[in-house]
């Protein structure tokens, strides 16, 4: 396991009795390098979406924790926050609770010379995920993924 790899499931296992002490649930945790600086992000949900406090009131605690445990070498910047409307899908359980949304699915490479696709994600396994254009089914093999997330409408 790589380092970031580790920070992050880390830190997820010091955010759960946080985020359920809040009433929360982990969407992700992710530790990144971004611009010379390493951002440590919990990304929060709740049905009916977080707001400012329940972002602030985690963040508390989890720097108070992540203090305590002193786990992690390089300096970071803590974020917490939602996942937000056009939040991506990284996970199987992102996906679940996913089906029957529209989502955008960019490839590596193209397909039929485009590399984005929007559609209703229809389901998922291991391999593949298939969504509905119109009234036909596109499957993708997952390896061919750059990135696939929620649309959202203004």
């Amino acid at each position: 396991m790589s380092r970031r790899e580790t920070y992050e499931q880390r830190t997820e296992e010091i955010l759960k009795p946080i985020a359920e002490a809040f009433g929360v649930e982990i969407y992700d945790v992710e530790f990144v390098k971004e611009a010379g600086e390493y951002y440590l992000r919990a990304y929060i949900d709740k049905e009916g979406g977080v707001n400012i406090g329940d972002c602030e009131a985690v963040s508390r605690r989890l720097s108070d924790e992540l203090d305590i445990e002193d786990f992690i070498e390089e300096g970071y910047i803590l974020e917490v926050s939602s996942p937000g409307l056009g939040r991506t899908l990284k996970k199987d359980r992102h996906l679940e609770k996913s089906i029957g949304e529209e989502v955008e699915i960019k490839t590596y490479k193209p397909i039929e010379k485009q590399k984005e696709f929007i559609g209703i994600l229809k389901s998922f396994d291991s391999e593949s995920i298939t969504i509905t254009e119109g009234e036909s089914d596109r499957v993708f093999n997952r390896a061919d993924i750059a990135k696939i997330r929620l649309t959202f409408d203004f």
